[in-house]
């Protein structure tokens, strides 16, 4: 060998001796003399001056001139693209990951890319089958998924392309057939490192492509654990993923590796001569150790690995040690790269790179693209630039072309070291860990660098590259280009776009998109939108509804135009928007590509929903003609909506002609019948009731349509206007909405429904009710009020289609919508009760329930009879035959009833004589909500009167459970006399002397119609008039209608103006009602202080265009009418609502409504400026939070404080309750949000925080059941315990709310363990039951333990009675034994003799106690044990039993959980000498065992069944409590026994031992223990099942660790040829894992399972364990591995068959026959098919497998054994028909005659079995018939 290293020396570059070279022995020194001679040369450079070491190296370098060649100075500068060739190895790191390449900075600040196809074989064959396949693979992941910017990876150059612009890009490879090409499978040695590229996942680990030919490497999944974690890219490594692998191993000659990419193996690798690297196969990223040979100024040249020279350039020299390095010094270095003609070999000393697998710094975000002031000339470097040092002390370099704008104008002078210059960074270079930067002026002062600092919206000059049919591509900037798309080349569409643009244009565009992931920027070069000044929208939350801009339109249809603006949001214009007047083919007059103005009029930005119009002004739209059409009549002053009183003028058939008390004018108005009320038989009534001259309060206006206004008082309608649930316009509907309307029109197909505003819709016949509709007319009635649901809505025809079905139109909670139905209908009967007092005063007296005197007038034919009173004159009395009774009457009689409902429209009185109702009884306190069983007495057009069969008082049950509920079938009406179930929903009875109630069971929800967003509408509006008004004017009107928060006063005819209440009083009491102030009619002179737009109700400026079509806002106040006035604020423009309010600042406000919806108060401070008051912070009293819409009338003055504003910056935050502090000790209320049963609430505090109280502090005295006071929403006081890192605590103790009472408090708070004394009784609740103990619940952060023997007297076997008695949260009594201060240790107990309570186990479950004889026993357990386990102790036993007491306390003590330990702590009822030993052994059963189960603690002697249970001592409760002095007592009584006991003692004692040794003699005992167990397996030690048998003893203690070590026991002692019984074990042990362990547990089981056993077994084992687990994907996985490892093992697939099947994966099971068909011996698909054909059949689709069947017959004819198979099922599954049909084809074939015979034989049994007489004949017939003609045949 050596005498070929002196013929072939390594590394072609030194050949002569001389040359200044070291001597040979310094080369082959020792490493450890290396590293001291580099710490001996650094410590004499530190002390020589800096001056003598440059002007050394400038000597140095003179003196090598001559010798050395004069192209090693240029080796020695950094690397340029002229030097990069094909071939050519580098060390890179990845800096972006793209879809379909990497980039990658290579050193000396290049870059280059990796296409997609270059990073492995194969992912590229992946890639290859995606693309034939055309579906995506689920193994290929994308490029993002594998690589991360940062990492440091070894590429091949592959070429070297010049562009057009003749730059020049380097394309590179990192697949590792080329990067590796230089080595091959000799050349292999451990400890190398190369690159590699995962090429499949495999069982144990990955297979890895290193490139090497005739080479196998793998890579074990334990090597790869670390790497994977650390890397954070999911669970396994990734086929294509390129790794830095160190060669762990090489065996046969190369031909198999082992690979490790374990981070800390990787770093620590370094490369040796022993690795035999040749300049061949040399690779970047190896870490070397080097020799300086020589510094020049531009870099040095170094020797490594004994023969190669390379070089280090300025940029890779280490920055902290760049002036002291010497000749002969030694270095770690890093290979950067590598020639592949010359062999030049490029070094870098930067520490990052001198440890394999380093990353290197990368540059923070915001540093890219900076521009820095100065920046310092460190060095100047003639041919290649300078390196700067930068403000942050970091390093920079700037190429030569970078310095100066050109060649000429650059001076030398200039970058001296200390000069500073102006700079920018233009890139930072990973590789050299250093920022690019140029000193060109044009790039400091450049707007754009990369395309992140491109925005939406700006307008940029570019030039005109290239022309595409897809449009123009621009270039922005150097290295940004973007595309303006064909449609954007002009604002009209360019037929020949290249007679408009030549490339090189300089061309103005604006951004639409820019993606800088994507490197994706387009642009638009219309000039309508280039030149635009409108706001911008570039997101959906930009469009505000009102804003004006500019958009283009990219598609018109039938429907509308949708338009575009920029970011690709888009909006819809409908076509009623699309202008003034209808447009009815929009597509004709609009065009792709137009740009137009639009306004936004909605937007849902979670929805990304716009709606957009093309009609700017305010001018009245279609809608709106009304208001204009009777512009002669006045009429226009009363908006829809207004309520206004009226006074009746007549009484019409129809309906009431009435004029408006507030008008002078008595206009006169028109209220229709059937709109005096919501019911249409109290419609009726009322007009009955009503006279000529009555006021009715209350009136809704609700139309102005043809002679008359329209009025309403139909409660619904009216309350659906207020709350602003309605539209008032065709365009504001949207399907889905809810609206409540009246029927306007009932015709054949369908019912018309009119909405208030005027809006109609239709519903069909389909869609009016959940039953079938035969006749429209018997459902809904003009005039009735219903709710409906828009279904569709057809803009063209303006057409609207609606749903009247209740299961679409209610809330879903029937009850409370059919109470409130009940409730209305009555409040309107008692308002007509009322009004009819005046005709018959006796209404009053005449109520349901009241008893009457009668005379029996007649009995008519029907049954029924007729009465008449002195109480009732002037009615008709009637009772029905039911309501009779039993009696027989007869005119003249008297008679006793009662009232059962009073008819005021037909003036009947139907009563009851039935003795059960008449019958006096005590009255109950009835309960609401409380359910009754209920009789029907009497039935109503609403509702049915009801006696309650417990009281018999009556009640009355709504009929319909909706307003759209008024059809019934005749099975579905009530009757009378049957009985149902009721719920009370009002116990009292009312002024109609019934009791409210609904059908059927409680129901605890509110009634609150649910609606969507889109249901409410929008404000109302007033007309806009052109008007010449500018603020400060002074105008006079007249009032026309009084709002709580604004006053309307007409100016004059024609225009409208708007007093707020803030600018009516100069100081306005609080809880005044400004508004109130002001009459209707009274005349004002006021000041105009500003004007709102119409639409938008914004305050406009006033150089607005349309200031002068705004509603002018005016001001009374007195200080304002005369001196200066203050404006209205417009906050469009610079001032916002911040600005103008502080936090904190207290304003005066006034209420606009409570919106129950959203839970808060609105309120206006000012005409423009809104404001809301959140639920909470309304008041501190908790009956005003219950009520607040009682509490705030609308229009009232409050003082409120500002807390902010709301995200929109619309509205103001405010408080009624000051500025909320949230510290500790501080008093809020707040809102119960969560119940969580056992632990406490959650509550929802002011200001939007959360708080939690604990069960501890939800009272002063524990309940049993602490949480049932509290409901989700209940409003509570609450004092706050504690806030810190945002966790709020707080409690509701009325000693913390309310100190100074001194109320009594039952359970003090425990706050610490101090607060716990010995000896204390203390309450709590039960927070869980371990094998430990109780674990009881003192407070929020103490728990105590009881052990089992302190929880009762009794003696417990079963746990689950203690979970039964003590279920969690549930409220005991305790006393405290013990406090250990220092481990917070509580020792409590339960037992009635601490307590003073009952057992907590009753006497009644007849349990054990511990009784008397029990210390008898205890003695003879403890000799028992002695003699068991501490023979020496027997034999120095003396009479008295001294020793006994001492050994006690030892024995508890050497006690570990040995090997035979069963897992199982035996509590001897024992007291310690003194309680430090106690609490020893207390922490000695608290510190288990890492990865242990709960011990099983179990307070007696355990045992496992009946026979054995008197064997085993169980120890008296007292002895455990009891003090020392009681222990010496029971000593001295043992000492005080005579003789003759103790003789009789050891009699006794021989007996009990004499029953045990024969009780351990029985063979047909049990095994009782694990000692049992051990004698057992010592027996038999091959058997499995005793093994199994000991590890299901230890599992069913919870001892899994013990049943592991069983197992482990088995396996070493089983013997290897009992192959089954080791596999028995393997099986067991795996299931244990799969239920108790991880999934790492178990794979690690597998892996051995599968080494010591046969893997095919194995691996069906574990199948069947995940199955039998329902662990599916587990199991697929397994089956998906077992298929490629045992391609040809038939079981596997017909299993994986099966296992499908039961998953009902027919299809599955279909693609897997035809795999295995391919992958079996030909000789096997004949049984294979059946057996897939077999299993189809019982567990899958029986006609694919009876084809299969027939497929293979057919194919194979002469298979008796399948034809026999086919019949066996067919027997079982198929019709006798089938059957037959087979056998008599198989009778017909031409098979041996003994095969014959044997299917004839079948073919007879089954007809004798199945068949007739007939057909055996038949049978019989056709064998005779086969054998004549088999004769004949053979006789011829």
């Amino acid at each position: 060998m050596a005498s070929m290293e002196e013929n072939f020396p390594r590394g072609g570059i030194q050949k002569k001796p001389a040359e200044g070279k070291t001597p040979k022995p310094k080369l082959e020194r020792d490493n450890l003399f290396d590293v001291q001679h580099e710490e001996k040369s650094q410590k004499r450079k530190r002390s020589q001056k800096d001056q003598g070491k440059q002007q050394e190296s400038k000597k140095r370098f003179k003196a090598d001139k001559p010798a050395a060649a004069e192209d090693n100075v240029m080796n020695i500068g950094p690397l340029t693209i002229e030097v990069l060739s094909e071939g050519m190895l580098l060390l890179g790191c990845i800096k972006e990951v793209s879809d379909y390449e990497l980039t990658i900075s290579l050193p000396n600040g290049l870059s280059g890319f990796v296409p997609v196809t270059q990073i492995s074989d194969a992912y590229g064959k992946l890639l290859t089958k995606q693309v034939a396949q055309g579906e995506l693979l689920e193994e290929l992941n994308s490029l993002p998924d594998m690589f991360s910017p940062g990492t440091l990876v070894r590429c091949i150059v592959t070429s070297i392309e010049k562009s057009d612009d003749g730059r020049r890009s380097v394309k590179l490879s990192i697949d590792p057939k080329k990067v590796n090409k230089g080595l091959n499978s000799t050349a292999l040695a451990a400890g190398m490192l190369l690159s590699g590229s995962v090429m499949s996942v495999e069982d144990h680990g990955y297979l890895i492509d290193i490139g090497v030919t005739g080479t196998h490497a793998f890579l074990p999944h334990q090597k790869a654990k670390t790497y994977i974690k650390a890397l954070k890219k999911g669970p396994e490594l990734k086929i294509g993923q390129n790794l830095n692998c160190r060669i762990v191993e090489v065996k046969n000659e190369g031909r198999v590796v082992c690979l490790s990419i374990d981070r800390s193996e990787v770093a620590a690798s370094i490369a040796t001569e022993r690795q035999n690297w040749t300049l061949s196969n040399l690779l970047p990223g190896l870490v070397v150790k080097a020799r300086v040979q020589k510094v020049a100024p531009l870099g040095m040249k170094l020797t490594f690995l004994s023969y190669f020279t390379g070089v280090v350039d300025f940029m890779h020299m280490d920055p902290e040690k760049s002036m002291s390095y010497s000749p002969d010094q030694v270095v770690r270095a890093c290979v950067l790269s590598v020639h592949p003609t010359s062999r030049a070999v490029r070094l870098t000393l930067l520490p990052p790179f001198l440890h394999a697998g380093g990353a290197p710094r990368q540059l923070p975000g915001q540093r890219m693209g900076a521009v820095l002031e100065e920046a310092t000339v460190k060095a100047f470097y003639k041919q290649f630039g300078a390196v700067f040092e930068l403000d942050d002390g970091t390093l920079a370099f700037a190429r030569l072309n970078h310095l100066s704008k050109t060649r000429k104008s650059f001076k030398i002078g200039a970058f001296k070291e200390g000069c500073k210059h102006k700079c920018r960074i233009i890139d930072y270079s990973l590789m050299d860990e250093m920022c690019i930067v140029s000193l060109k002026h044009q790039v400091i002062e450049a707007r754009f660098l990369q395309y992140q600092d491109i925005h939406t919206g700006d307008v940029v000059q570019g030039k005109v590259l290239s022309l595409k049919p897809i449009g123009m591509q621009v270039k922005v900037a150097d290295g940004i280009r973007g595309l303006v798309p064909s449609l954007h080349l002009s604002d009209v569409i360019l037929k020949q776009p290249e007679k408009k643009y030549n490339i090189g244009d300089e061309v103005k565009c604006r951004v639409l998109e820019c993606n800088p992931e994507g490197k994706k920027l387009i642009l638009t070069l219309k000039k309508s939108l280039v030149q635009s000044k409108l706001p911008v929208i570039s997101n959906y939350e930009d469009a505000k509804p009102g804003l004006i801009t500019h958009g283009f339109v990219v598609c018109a249809r039938e429907f509308g135009c949708i338009v575009k603006f920029y970011n690709d949001v888009k909006g819809l214009v409908p076509k009623n928007e699309l202008g003034s007047e209808p447009i009815s083919c929009p597509d004709k007059v609009f065009y792709e590509g137009q740009v137009l103005k639009v306004m936004v009029l909605k937007c849902e930005p979670q929805q990304e929903r716009l709606l957009l119009s093309f009609r700017l002004s305010s001018k009245p739209g279609p809608e709106d003609k009304w208001k204009c059409t009777s512009k002669e009549k006045q009429e226009v002053k009363y908006q829809i909506g207004e309520i206004v009183d009226v006074k009746i003028c007549q009484k019409k058939d129809n309906g009431l002609e009435v004029s408006i008390l507030e008008d002078e004018d008595n206009v006169v108005a028109w209220i229709p019948t059937l709109h005096l009320s919501d019911f249409v038989a109290t419609s009726k009534l009322l007009w009955q009731g009503l006279q000529e001259g009555d006021v009715l309060p209350r009136v809704m206006y609700l139309s102005n349509k043809g002679e008359h206004i329209i009025l309403s008082r139909k409660s619904a309608v009216i309350s659906a206007v207020q709350e602003e649930q309605v539209v008032r316009s065709f365009s504001e509907i949207q399907p889905g909405m809810l609206l409540t309307g009246y029927v306007r029109n009932v015709m054949p197909f369908g019912v018309f429904v009119e909405f208030p505003f005027g809006v109609t819709g239709l519903a069909p016949k389909v869609s009016m009710s959940d039953k079938f509709v035969t006749d429209t007319k018997d459902h809904f009635v003009v005039g009735q009020t219903v709710i409906a649901k828009v279904m569709s809505i057809d803009e063209e025809k303006q057409r609207v289609l609606l749903n009247l079905k209740v299961s679409e139109c209610s809330s879903g909670d029937s009850a409370a919508e059919s109470f409130a139905l009940l409730n209305q209908y009555f409040k309107e009967l008692k308002e007509i009760r009322d009004l009819l007092k005046r005709g018959k005063p006796s209404i009053c007296e005449l109520v349901p329930g009241k008893r009457l005197h009668l005379v029996v007038q007649d009995v008519r034919e029907d049954g029924s009879a007729l009465f008449s009173g002195s109480s009732a004159t002037g009615w008709t009395v009637t009772a029905t035959r039911h309501h009779l009774g039993d009696k027989k009457i007869a005119p003249g009689e008297k008679r006793k009833a009662l009232v059962l409902h009073v008819d005021a429209l037909t003036a009947e009185v139907y009563v009851s004589l039935r003795e059960e109702l008449l019958k006096q009884r005590p009255k109950r306190r009835l309960r609401e909500n409380s359910q009754h069983s209920a009789v029907v007495q009497h039935i109503t057009e609403h509702f049915a009167i009801v006696s309650l069969v417990e009281t018999a008082q009556l009640a009355a049950v709504p009929i319909a459970c909706h307003f759209n509920d008024t059809f019934r079938f005749d099975s579905e009406k009530l009757r009378v006399g049957q009985t149902i179930s009721v719920t009370l929903k009002a116990a009292k009875e009312n002024h109609h002397g019934v009791l409210l109630a609904v059908q059927g069971p409680a129901k605890k929800n509110v009634f609150v119609r649910v609606r969507n967003e889109s249901e409410t509408a929008l404000e109302e509006m007033l007309p806009a008039v052109k008007h010449s008004l500018s603020p400060g004017d002074t105008v006079t009107g007249t009032i026309k209608s009084v709002k709580p928060t604004h006053v309307t006063v007409a100016i004059d005819d024609k225009l409208t103006g708007s007093i707020h209440a803030s600018r009516i009083l100069d100081e306005v009491p609080i809880g005044s009602f400004p508004t109130s102030t002001l009459k209707t009619g009274q005349k004002v002179t006021a000041r105009v202080i500003g004007g709102r737009d119409v639409n938008t109700h914004r305050c406009l400026p006033i150089t607005h265009p349309h200031f002068t079509q705004s509603i002018p806002e005016l001001s009374i106040r007195p200080s304002e009418k005369e001196g200066e006035f203050a404006a209205m604020l417009n906050l469009n423009e610079e001032n916002s609502l911040k600005e103008l309010y502080n936090v904190g600042q207290t304003v005066t406000c006034f209420v606009k409504k409570y919106n129950m919806l959203k839970n808060w108060l609105e309120v206006e401070v000012a005409p423009n400026i809104r404001g809301r008051v959140p639920h909470l912070l309304l008041s501190l009293n908790t009956k005003v939070l219950k009520h607040p819409e009682k509490t705030f009338k609308n229009g009232q003055a409050i003082s409120a404080t500002v807390t902010g504003t709301d995200a929109s910056e619309t509205n103001l935050c405010l408080s009624l309750t000051g500025i909320q502090s949230q510290e500790q000790g501080t008093i809020s209320v707040g809102m119960v949000i969560k119940v969580t049963p056992h632990t406490g609430l959650t509550i929802a505090l002011p200001g939007g925080k959360t708080g939690k109280v604990s069960i501890f502090h939800l009272n002063d005295t524990y309940t049993e059941d602490p949480l049932g006071n509290f409901k989700v929403g209940k409003i509570v006081r609450c004092y706050i315990l504690s806030n810190e890192n945002g966790k709020i605590q707080l409690s509701l103790r009325q000693s913390r709310l309310n100190p100074k009472i001194k109320s009594k408090v039952e359970d003090i708070e425990i706050t610490s363990i101090k607060d716990v004394k010995k000896g204390q009784l203390v309450r709590g609740y039960v927070k869980s039951i371990t094998p430990s103990g109780v674990f009881f619940g003192l407070s929020t952060s103490l728990l105590g333990r009881i052990l089992f023997q302190n929880v009762s007297p009794y003696f417990v076997q079963k746990h689950s009675l203690y979970e039964k008695y003590l279920p969690e949260g549930k409220l005991l009594t305790a006393k405290v034994l013990g406090v250990n201060r220092k481990e917070k240790h509580i020792e409590l107990s339960l037992l009635p003799k601490d307590t003073g309570m009952p057992s907590v186990l009753p006497e009644s479950l007849g349990l054990p106690q511990y009784g008397a004889e029990e210390e008898k026993r205890e003695v003879d357990n403890e000799e028992k044990r002695e003699k068991r386990e501490e023979p020496k102790l027997k034999t120095k036993r003396r009479g008295n039993d001294e020793s006994l007491q001492e050994a006690k306390p030892k024995k508890r003590k050497i006690c570990p959980a040995d090997e035979n330990d069963s897992g199982i702590e035996v509590y001897y009822r024992e007291e310690e000498e003194d309680d430090q030993e106690e609490e020893a052994t207390k922490k000695k059963s608290k510190v288990k065992k890492p990865g242990e189960a709960p011990r099983l603690q179990v307070s007696m002697g355990f045992t496992w069944d009946e026979d054995n249970a008197m064997d085993i001592p169980v120890l008296d409760q007292k002895e455990e409590s009891s003090e020392s002095e009681e222990e010496e007592d029971m000593q001295s009584k043992l000492k005080k026994r005579t003789k003759k006991e103790k003789e009789l003692e050891k009699q006794k004692e021989e007996k009990e031992l004499c029953k045990v040794e024969a009780a351990l003699m029985d063979p047909s005992r049990q095994p009782q223990s694990a000692d049992d167990f051990d004698r057992l397996v010592l027996g038999s030690p091959n058997s499995s099942i005793l093994w199994l048998q000991y590890m299901a003893f230890h599992l069913q203690a919870t001892e899994i660790e013990k049943a592991r070590a069983v197992a482990e026991r088995a396996l070493k002692t089983i013997s290897f040829r009992e192959e089954q019984e080791k596999l028995n074990v393997w099986v067991a042990l795996l299931n244990l894992e799969n239920m108790y362990g991880t999934e790492e547990t178990l794979m690690k089981v597998f892996e051995r399972a599968v080494q010591y056993n046969e893997p095919l077994k194995v691996f069906q084992h574990l199948c069947d364990i995940y199955a039998s687990s329902e662990k599916y994907k587990q199991a697929e996985e397994l089956y998906q591995t077992m298929l490629k490892r045992f391609r040809q093992e038939k079981s596997v697939w017909l299993k994986y068959a099966s296992f499908l099947l039961k998953q009902d994966q027919a299809e599955a099971t279909h693609r897997l026959l035809e795999r295995a068909l391919k992958a079996l011996p030909t000789k096997e698909h004949v049984d294979v098919i059946s057996r897939f054909a077999q299993l189809e059949f019982h567990s899958g689709d029986t006609e694919h497998a009876k084809a299969l069947f027939e497929s293979t017959l057919s194919s194979y004819p002469k298979r008796t054994d399948v034809w026999s198979i086919y019949m066996d099922i067919m027997i079982k599954h198929g019709s006798q028909k089938e059957v037959r049909d087979i056998f008599e084809r198989v009778i017909h074939l031409s098979l041996a005659p003994k095969k014959m015979k044997f299917f004839f034989k079948r073919y007879l049994d089954y007809e004798k079995k199945f068949g007739t007489a007939e057909s055996v004949l038949a049978v019989k017939r056709a064998a005779l018939e086969y054998v004549e003609t088999k004769s004949s045949l053979a006789d011829t």
